[in-house]
């Protein structure tokens, strides 16, 4: 215990307490947001913009085409921290063009692929203009990361997400649908003007011989990976839609997963802060392993902590939101319980992966389990129906968290001896 005490302090001398609270307080501002849009925008109206954000959310990590990714995996090795100030300039220059071109190819296709909203084309055109803009944001709190500014990664993060419901209530006020649009594009853009100077400090010269094909691919499979995550957590929701098409059961299932995967953003907000700190140390045997351990039985005592609540209360947790998804209590728990995988292995082993250049395996993992989803759900769902995609969702989460860790484990010991 004395080793799981030192890392939570570890932990908060990182300044993690701050990413935690920004992560928390970002949250419920993204929260009060969708709120405050649902009261000043007509649901005809505000459903056709979210139709089409939710598209550009699902391109988001494409951004850059993953070149923050690339940016704080090379930047945090030891051998390669000589080079920060040329990689930030690098990856900025590179990541807007980038960024423009995703514009370029989501405006050709907005016009191109016929959607069931009339106006769902304008509005993606529109709101892609946001990729280069949200690309800049990441870079920024991606180089706070690897100067251990994690302080400064969360003051950004809530920045943003407190810029944005102003501009949202403001404009949305006024313009409705088409001021929504305006805030979630000018957002970013406004909020840049104020780190303006940073991006004019890099120093440009002597380009490092680790930025090759490599350091690209690195990023753009960090980038699928993503893509795939997201992928995975949505495509149960639409093959219940496709198959049983019953909107209710849709709606059911979105519903019995949220509690269940919003206790996600705890490995992502301790992996937010020990990325680099472990990357930088990730030829030290004894610091990865400690790190392992200590991590696993934090989350363990979560997860266990998480389950009796789920268990003893679920009933009441789900009529909370609606009195008739009680009748979907097991399937709650059974994507509870899978959701443990991601809490004990897959946040930790997957980061892991990336830290050793492996990033392409995680992607190859995600790739995999979709296509089990997929096919355990076409067997599954018409059988029995929601526990049918809460079963393939549980095993599916467990699969990508062990495939994760043995996949570390098999390639560290070579990265080691390399």
């Amino acid at each position: 215990m004395n080793h799981l005490k030192k890392y939570i302090i570890d932990f908060l001398y990182r300044s993690g307490g701050y990413i935690f609270f920004a992560t928390i307080f970002s949250r419920g501002l993204s929260f009060l947001t969708s709120w405050i849009t649902l009261q000043l925008i007509p649901n005809k109206e505000l459903g056709e913009v979210l139709y089409s954000w939710n598209i550009i959310s699902f391109l988001m990590p494409l951004i850059g085409f993953g070149l923050h990714q690339s940016y704080i995996r090379y930047g945090a090795l030891p051998e390669n921290s000589a080079n920060n100030d040329f990689l930030f300039s690098y990856i900025v220059k590179k990541g807007v063009i980038a960024s423009i071109v995703l514009t370029l190819i989501t405006s050709i296709c907005s016009f191109i692929i016929p959607f069931e909203f009339r106006n769902s084309g304008i509005y993606l055109s529109a709101m892609s203009l946001v990729f280069a803009p949200a690309f800049l944001i990441e870079a920024l709190k991606t180089k706070a990361r690897l100067t251990h500014k994690n302080k400064k990664y969360a003051f950004i993060d809530i920045s943003y997400n407190s810029l944005l419901i102003l501009m949202v209530i403001f404009l949305s006020y006024f313009l409705k649908e088409i001021g929504y649009i305006i805030a979630l594009i000018i957002t970013p853009t406004l909020l840049l003007l104020f780190y303006l100077k940073t991006f004019f400090n890099g120093n440009t010269a002597n380009r490092p011989n680790f930025i090759n094909r490599e350091f690209w691919k690195y990023g753009f499979y960090a980038s699928l990976s993503n893509v795939a995550t997201l992928l995975l957590f949505s495509v149960d929701i639409l093959l219940i839609g496709n198959i049983l098409e019953l909107p209710e059961k849709v709606t059911a299932f979105r519903y019995i997963t949220l509690i269940p995967y919003s206790i996600l953003f705890l490995p992502r907000v301790f992996i937010a802060t020990d990325f680099v700190k472990f990357t930088e140390n990730i030829r030290d045997k004894t610091y990865v392993f400690r790190y392992i351990k200590n991590y696993i039985l934090l989350f363990s005592i979560i997860s266990i902590f998480f389950l009796f609540i789920v268990v003893s209360f679920g009933n009441n947790l789900l009529s909370f939101l609606d009195s008739t998804f009680v009748i979907y209590t097991d399937s709650f728990v059974i994507v509870a319980i899978g959701v443990v995988g991601i809490l004990t292995l897959r946040g930790l082993f997957g980061n892991l992966l990336s830290s050793i250049g492996k990033v392409r395996f995680n992607y190859y993992i995600m790739f995999i389990a979709i296509i089990l989803n997929i096919i355990s759900n076409y067997f599954l769902i018409p059988i029995f129906g929601i526990k049918g995609a809460a079963f393939t969702s549980a095993v599916l989460l467990w699969f990508t968290g062990i495939a994760s860790c043995l996949g570390f484990f098999f390639f560290y010991k070579k990265y080691i001896n390399a």
